[in-house]
């Protein structure tokens, strides 16, 4: 923003541009030739005096402009110098006294008002001091901040988090730092007692703004994270390889959007809250369905009211049934892409706003068509239901239901699509999807407006029904997995927008359908920033 005396220049410029015009204009109603009379010579002396006068106006504002940036510069130095300056003060006055005999000394008259001795008065005045000279930083860091910059035209945005955990295991499980189901421990083991550390769960995500087109807003986003797996060199579960995560191109109208890309499943639009599990949603084989599908969908919005919406969506989305890849650089087709087909998902919701948070009531369906090796189909489907309600304003209850079939590929019955009856390498042995059904909910008690408390119960169960007399655990590459339960009580505080901390303990009980229960615990401590 231009200071007073920049803006007198800028008027005296433009009177004097007015006057010349005016000069001119004047001249050629006239009619008068050039060198036919003397007052036409002295109107054209004034004229070039008043170029001359301009020009100099315009040098002098220049000058000036290179003067303000080089006292912004100063100032935000001195601004730097200061800060370090008050940090001795600040820690010397925050101190307090050396000793219980150095406070016993200040009299009785000193006890019992600490908040307006001096010296408390000089902590108040530097702290404030501080905030003061932090926000004169921020706004000036804000002028000199460097935007992303494309290979286009059009405007990007970086974001992400850089998220570091802890956590510490007692119990057995598939993965040390995001756990989906406990095992039994390894034969010969010890310890069933594991600490560690990671940042594999760090993500960063770019989001471009397109052009308009046919009255659609376009747009598009990545996202990564660095839970890709681990590079077979020392020490390699500190160098998480890249992973793709989502990536998708979306038009949006004003009650109409088309996405087309890698995104997460529509139909099972939440997932509890937890910083301990990002490179895959918390409780993902318990009950939450989830995955990150190559897909196309369109979204319509219809207004009841000025408060109540109804959203209908739909769509196709690749047809994956969790099989392993065949081979590490080429790829296969799966059961579900051999049917030739995509698997097919919609999903209706109504929702309107109380105690200015959603309330929102969702339902779901999906059918996916699988041809199994040796001619065995498979009908996979599902139906779901989810749920946002505030009960009152700080305290909102969420979850999500769900019943399938053959659903592995969305994280149902604990990840297992089929069950084999015998030998998988003989064309005469029979398969069958696995029927399950499970879900999870979620209480949320906003405590202040930086800390919340949240609460997370989820189970998911594969029916035994489907297993019992039919198939073993030799025949199907290890244990066939009954049930999966979970539980979870976090605390998350944000101290500021951008800078989050968290604490939580998870609970996981598996129940193997021939073997018996196994349990692992987990505390985790998050730290994130968030850009």
């Amino acid at each position: 923003m231009k200071n007073p005396r920049t803006l007198a220049l800028w008027t005296i410029a433009m009177t004097a541009a007015a006057l010349v015009l005016l000069s001119a204009y004047s001249l050629a109603q006239e009619g008068v030739p050039a060198a036919a009379s003397q007052p036409a010579d002295s109107s054209l002396r004034e004229l070039d005096s008043q170029v001359r006068e301009l020009r100099a106006v315009i040098e002098q504002m220049r000058a000036e402009n290179a003067e303000s940036r080089a006292e912004m510069r100063e100032l935000r130095q001195e601004l730097q110098d200061t800060r370090k300056l008050l940090a001795p003060l600040a820690a010397s006055t925050n101190s307090g006294p050396a000793s219980p005999a150095a406070a016993e000394s200040a009299g009785p008259a000193s006890r019992g008002t600490a908040d307006t001795t001096p010296a408390a008065d000089l902590g108040s005045r530097v702290q404030k001091l501080e905030e003061s000279a932090q926000l004169l930083g921020s706004k000036i860091d804000e002028q000199y901040q460097t935007k992303v910059e494309t290979a286009g035209k059009y405007r990007a945005r970086l974001s992400g988090i850089v998220l570091m955990n802890a956590f510490r295991n007692v119990g057995a499980s598939d993965n040390l730092d995001l756990p989906d189901y406990a095992q039994p421990p390894a034969p010969g083991a010890y310890s069933q007692t594991s600490f560690g550390a990671t940042l594999r769960q760090t993500e960063i995500g770019l989001e471009i703004f397109g052009p308009t087109l046919a009255g659609a807003k376009s747009s598009a986003n990545v996202q990564f994270d660095f839970a890709g797996g681990f590079p077979a060199v020392e020490n390699g579960v500190n160098f998480g390889l890249v992973r793709l995560q989502t990536a998708s191109v979306r038009l949006d109208w004003q009650h109409t959007s088309v996405i087309a890309g890698q995104d997460s499943l529509f139909i099972s639009p939440l997932s509890p809250t937890s910083f301990a599990s990002l490179a895959i949603p918390a409780f993902a084989y318990a009950g939450n369905l989830w995955g990150w599908t190559p897909q196309l969908r369109v979204e319509h919005r219809f207004d009841l009211s000025d408060q109540q919406t109804v959203t209908l969506q739909g769509g196709i989305l690749d047809n994956l049934d969790w099989e392993m890849p065949s081979n590490q650089f080429f790829r296969s087709a799966t059961a579900g892409e051999s049917s030739g087909q995509p698997a097919y998902a919609m999903r209706t919701a109504w929702s309107r706003p109380v105690f200015e948070h959603p309330l929102t009531f969702g339902v779901g369906g999906y059918y996916g068509r699988q041809d199994w090796p040796w001619g065995h189909d498979i009908d996979a489907w599902a139906g779901m239901a989810d749920w946002q309600i505030p009960i009152l304003r700080r305290l909102t209850l969420s979850g999500e239901f769900y019943r399938g079939r053959g659903v592995g590929g969305l994280g149902g019955a604990v990840g297992q699509t089929i069950v084999y009856g015998g030998n998988p390498s003989y064309a005469t042995t029979s398969i069958r999807g696995l029927d399950s059904e499970g879900g999870w909910s979620q209480l949320k008690f906003q405590l202040t407006r930086k800390l919340e408390l949240n609460g997370v119960f989820a189970d998911d169960n594969a029916f035994a029904g489907d297993v019992r007399g039919f198939a073993t655990d030799a025949n199907n590459f290890g244990p066939i997995l009954g049930r999966n339960r979970g539980e979870l009580g976090n605390l998350v505080y944000r101290p500021r927008s951008d800078l989050l901390l968290s604490a939580e303990f998870r609970r996981l009980h598996t129940f193997p359908i021939f073997d018996s229960a196994s349990v692992t615990n987990q505390i985790n401590l998050s730290l994130g920033i968030l850009f």
